[in-house]
């Protein structure tokens, strides 16, 4: 995710972070379903959703305490 992702992140709502965490959770199931199927080029996308979910999870937390 680039860093300017990442700022838009930061100033979006909470329900928009939630919304695209699922969205993100959904990609990373079919990803993992392609992966065992043998479909998946570019095994390094799964790694990089990992990230962003953890990120965008991190923003959602950090907004909360506040």
């Amino acid at each position: 995710m680039k860093k300017r992702e990442f700022q838009n992140m930061k100033n979006s709502s909470a329900g928009e972070l939630i919304k695209n965490t699922e969205e993100s959770r959904e990609r990373l199931r079919v990803l993992k379903f392609d992966l065992a199927a043998g479909k998946v080029k570019n095994v390094k996308e799964i790694r990089q959703i990992k990230q962003a979910i953890a990120q965008i999870l991190t923003v959602i937390k950090t907004k909360q305490e506040k």
